[in-house]
């Protein structure tokens, strides 16, 4: 890889390899330079920042938007969506942001979070009681996958019998499947009749549940200002992107933390002993192999510099927040896997007002479910070669594809004994 001043804005650089090896490509584009020309998930431009301080301080840079409003023509975009499901958070700023923040953040406050806990381990228990005797499972279809769509489709408040829809459906977004070009496309549509429906039914027949609180702030009269009220496109958005990003996120942290820890085996056992220090130690995974790669695409509303590299009004710039969390100069000796380091300032949750929404439930979920999995089968062992396990191959989120895990069940304990 060549530093973008050596080939200049006009020769884009192969993001291949950050599909292929991307902590080892991360590490060369960051010593070849902080800012890259890169190519990106849909073929068009964007600027890649690579080093830790210029992704930190970028993040909070309010001249960097999150607003498509600011885009130039011919920049990366991120994900096409109709409006009813992109008036979201990750495309606002303020004073949008602030406002439609501000009506749901109180549904993922570290208090309201604590509340879940008890019923996060009991859904995390049963799917442990559904493995147990198999002595086998994909992690990630049996276990990682299941407990995040639970506890957020149970939050808003989302039927059982629609759950197995979503998967599939979140599938087709992460992971467009190349053969099947309109497979994107007809999922966005079924989401958003998916949503459209749910809401009309909340309205008919409300509940205790999250989704239902929002169309409330929705349909209650608003103040004079309008600063308590939401649109119909934001009510629907929001809905989309706390059911996605609270599915998508988790899953990845939780299967990505069990592969950690499979190749760790001395972290397990420690962890086995004390899982107090459980909740650390998922610091430390997200630092080493978060579930975002990249924070959301944003476009300067004026020329900025970033790392002494001139960026253009309106082009596409991609904050590689995997980078930042292996840069040597803020973590020493960044790609061990080591609980005991000063974590303060990771950037895997973000920073500045785009911080993570629901970063104490995903915090909580995941020490949760690595808790309760590391009590139920002490002796948890990678079930293939390790050569043989697949990521997702996309820059916009970091996890596995399937994670297959075996352990000695109970009658092959008392055969042994």
């Amino acid at each position: 890889m060549q530093n973008t001043a050596e080939t200049g804005p006009d020769a884009p650089i192969d993001v291949t390899p950050l599909l292929d090896d991307p902590y080892a490509a991360y590490a060369a584009l960051r010593e070849a330079g902080p800012v890259h020309r890169i190519t990106g998930a849909d073929g068009s431009p964007a600027w890649l920042v690579t080093r830790y301080d210029d992704v930190r301080s970028a993040l909070a840079d309010p001249r960097l938007s999150l607003d498509r409003r600011h885009a130039g023509p011919g920049g990366y975009r991120g994900f096409a969506l109709p409006p009813a499901l992109d008036a979201n958070l990750l495309n606002m700023d303020p004073p949008d942001h602030t406002r439609v923040r501000r009506l749901v953040v109180k549904a993922f406050t570290a208090g309201r979070v604590e509340t879940l806990r008890a019923p996060v381990r009991r859904v995390a228990e049963e799917l442990l009681d559904a493995m147990a005797e198999r002595g086998r499972a994909d992690l990630i279809a049996d276990y990682a996958g299941p407990l995040p769509i639970t506890v957020i489709c149970d939050l808003l408040g989302i039927p059982q019998r629609d759950r197995r829809d979503f998967l599939a459906w979140s599938d087709a977004l992460i992971t467009p499947d190349p053969s099947r070009p309109e497979g994107m496309k007809q999922a966005i549509g079924a989401m958003l009749e998916f949503y459209t429906g749910l809401i009309a039914a909340k309205r008919a027949e409300p509940g205790d549940d999250l989704l239902s609180d929002l169309i409330a702030v929705r349909d209650d009269a608003p103040a004079a200002d309008g600063s308590d009220r939401l649109t119909e496109d934001e009510l629907t958005s929001l809905a989309f992107l706390i059911l996605f990003a609270g599915y998508e996120n988790t899953v990845h942290l939780i299967g990505n933390a069990v592969l950690a820890l499979l190749d760790h085996p001395d972290l397990l056992r420690q962890l086995q002993q004390n899982p107090a220090e459980l909740p650390t130690t998922v610091e430390e995974f997200l630092r080493y192999d978060g579930p975002g790669p990249l924070a959301i695409r944003r476009f300067p509303k004026q020329d900025v510099e970033i790392g002494g590299v001139r960026i253009p009004a309106g082009e596409s710039v991609l904050l590689s927040i995997a980078s930042a969390n292996r840069d040597p100069a803020r973590f020493p000796a960044p790609d061990a896997l080591d609980p005991g380091r000063d974590l303060s300032g990771h950037l895997a949750m973000g920073h500045g007002i785009h911080y993570c929404l629901g970063a104490p439930l995903a915090r909580m979920e995941a020490v949760t479910a690595l808790e309760a999995l590391l009590a139920r089968f002490p002796e948890l062992r990678l079930d293939v070669p390790r050569g043989e396990l697949r990521h997702r191959r996309t820059l916009r989120s970091r996890g596995l594809i399937s994670l297959p895990v075996a352990w000695e069940t109970v009658s092959e304990q008392v055969f042994e004994a």
